[in-house]
This record gives structure tokens, C-alpha cells and sequence, in this order.
């Protein structure tokens, strides 16, 4: 019990983007970009397994960001035609590219990370996909004229994606909605059909991870305007809980949640961040065994999963590795208090 995995992304070696940085440039071109790229998930798949993490990623090194990463092999999206769109109930602006056609794969997305990622470790396998809500959040409709329809149609995209992944022997497979504590009405409305449209017929495990943002400027200041408390899960969580996901990965270190709203989600695996990626500071493992230890009093410690908050692509690698290394010493202090 009380085993360990990541939200999603790691951050990406020098030799392969520019560090410390969302959507940073690739270094290398051509092939020796796909060369850098499978090296990155090899190595990122060991570092973990160094650091002691039981559930392993492939870190998301062979994307640039976790939404555009799954939209560029998807026909219909015109990375030609750009716009300025503010994303997270405009929290901030990105360029992002139009739909202006049906959507359709133009062949499989992830395959070539994930089946590397998978012949490089025995361990369990996680792999990340952008949930339908967070894409039609980050994307601009030029053709729809119907976001839910839109949703919906990227839906029906990832089912066919998360199938194939499935079958490359991927053990679970997480859908991101960060878009799911900014649009509450929306996740009761049509939000959690999407998810699940998405989820259908999967045999694997499936998750949704909420969390509150990368650790950049956007999302820090975004936070400290929610108050002295963080109750957005107190919205989603009930809706969540009747749901067919089988896990829910959520923000929790160094946060204003309320620990006990952990308690609406009874039935689900929780993943309980206990690594806080908006600081560089690398928490010890006691710190890490003190929020599992929290966690404990609302969910029971099989259904209790240590995680990270969120990404950690900006972070300095070596933090990054500290963090990793901290979040599998500290799960290992409360197994071993369960154990006596």
C-alpha cells in the first residue's frame, strides 16, 4: 500500500529543451530530436525507479506541453492559424491554434513514448493524456460553433488513443482536467460525460488528475486570490465520487484545501499530492510521511496513493530528483509505522 507515482511531467534535460521552461523550444532537429526524445523517457523512467517511485511515468519528455503534445497529430487543428485566447476562465493568454476541420487522429499520438516507456521498466506504467474539457480549454473552436460538441469529439480521440496505449501494456492511464476546478457547473453539466466518454471500455486503471497549475507565476498569483481556503474540490469531488474513474489525483502540500474534503471522494483511489511543485524547496521525508499520515484520517491507506501536486517540468532537475527521492523516503516512514 501507500505506493508511489507523479502527476505527469518531469523536467526535460538541457540537451533536449531549454530548461526550466513550459513550452520550451526543442534543441536538437530531424532525427536526432526523436533520438534525444527516446533517450529523455529512458532516462526519465530510471530516475524515477533511482528515486523509488512503485508507479513510474514516462515524464511527458517527448512533448513540449501536455495538451499541444496530444493536438499535433490530430487532423483538424490548424497550428497555422494561431489566435490569443485566455485559458482558466482567462487566468492567463496563450497563442494557441483553431480547430477548423472535423477532428481526426491522423494515426496513433503517444505510442512511440509509451512503448519505450514500457520496454525500459517493470514497474507499473502511468501514462498522462489532456482531458476533454482542458483541451477545449485550450484551443480555439473555428468550426464546431458547439464547445461540448467539440469536447466531445476529442473525446472519442483519446478513447481511441487510450486504447491503443492500453494495449501497449500501459497499467494506468490518467486524464488531466485542471480545467475541472475553474468550470464547476460545467463538470456537473457535461464535464464528467466527457471524462467518462473518454475512459469507455478501458480495462486498465483510469484516473483524473485536478490540481491548481504548474508552479508558474499565473497559476501562484491565481491561488493567492481563492482565499483562505481552496474549496473547489468541495464541488467537483461528490460529482467525481459517482463516477467510473477509478482514481483521483489532487493538490494537497503546502496548499489552503481542506484536508477532509478527501472524505467526498469515499469509493476512489486517492492520490494525494504531497510534493509541492510551486517551491523549489525540497521537502524532507517527514514532511512527505506528515500529509500521508493527514490523508490517512479520510482515506484508508489501500485506497491511498503519494503523488506530486502537479507537473514538475519548470523545476530545476535536481529539485526535481529531491522531490522524487523525498516522496518515496517518506511514504516508506508511514508503511513501516503500518507495519508495526
Amino acid at each position: 500500500m501507500l505506493q508511489t507515482t507523479i502527476a505527469g511531467s518531469l523536467p526535460k534535460p538541457s540537451w533536449l529543451a531549454e530548461p526550466e521552461k513550459l513550452w520550451a523550444a526543442w534543441r536538437p532537429t530531424g532525427d536526432a530530436l526523436l533520438e534525444a526524445k527516446r533517450d529523455a523517457t529512458i532516462l526519465s523512467i530510471k530516475e524515477q525507479e533511482i528515486a523509488g517511485i512503485d508507479i513510474v511515468g514516462d515524464g511527458e519528455q517527448a512533448r513540449q506541453h501536455f495538451v499541444h503534445g496530444f493536438l499535433e497529430r490530430i487532423a483538424g487543428v490548424d497550428f497555422e492559424k494561431r489566435v490569443t485566447m485566455g485559458i482558466r476562465n482567462n487566468r492567463y493568454e496563450a497563442m494557441v491554434p483553431t480547430v477548423t476541420a472535423p477532428l481526426t487522429r491522423m494515426g496513433p499520438v503517444h505510442s512511440f513514448e509509451a512503448g519505450i516507456a514500457r520496454a525500459s521498466t517493470t514497474k507499473k506504467l502511468k501514462f498522462t493524456l489532456p482531458g476533454p474539457m482542458t483541451i477545449i480549454d485550450t484551443i480555439a473552436d473555428g468550426y464546431y460553433g458547439d464547445r461540448v460538441k467539440m469536447a466531445m469529439a476529442f473525446a472519442d480521440l483519446l478513447n481511441q488513443e487510450a486504447k491503443e496505449l492500453e494495449a501497449l501494456g500501459v497499467d494506468v492511464i490518467q486524464f488531466d482536467e485542471p480545467a475541472f476546478n475553474v468550470y464547476m457547473d460545467q463538470v456537473r453539466d457535461w464535464g464528467i460525460e466527457a471524462l467518462e466518454r473518454a475512459a469507455a471500455g478501458l480495462k486498465c486503471t483510469t484516473a483524473v488528475h485536478i490540481c491548481y497549475g504548474y508552479g508558474i507565476k499565473a497559476n501562484i498569483d491565481w491561488k493567492q486570490s481563492l482565499g483562505s481556503e481552496w474549496r473547489q474540490y468541495e464541488d467537483t469531488f461528490p460529482v467525481i465520487a459517482k463516477s467510473k474513474i477509478d482514481q483521483v489525483s489532487l493538490e494537497c502540500a503546502n496548499s489552503r484545501v481542506p484536508i477532509d474534503l478527501i472524505a467526498l471522494l469515499d469509493g476512489k483511489d486517492v492520490l494525494v499530492g504531497a510534493i509541492d511543485v510551486a517551491s523549489e524547496t525540497v521537502e524532507t521525508p517527514e514532511q512527505v510521511a506528515a500529509v500521508i499520515r493527514t490523508a490517512m484520517q479520510f482515506v484508508k491507506p489501500e485506497k491511498l496513493y503519494p503523488c506530486t501536486n502537479c507537473g514538475m517540468a519548470p523545476l530545476p532537475r535536481a529539485v526535481a530528483q529531491g522531490k522524487l527521492v523525498s516522496l518515496a523516503k517518506g511514504a516508506a516512514i508511514v508503511r513501516a509505522e503500518l507495519a508495526r
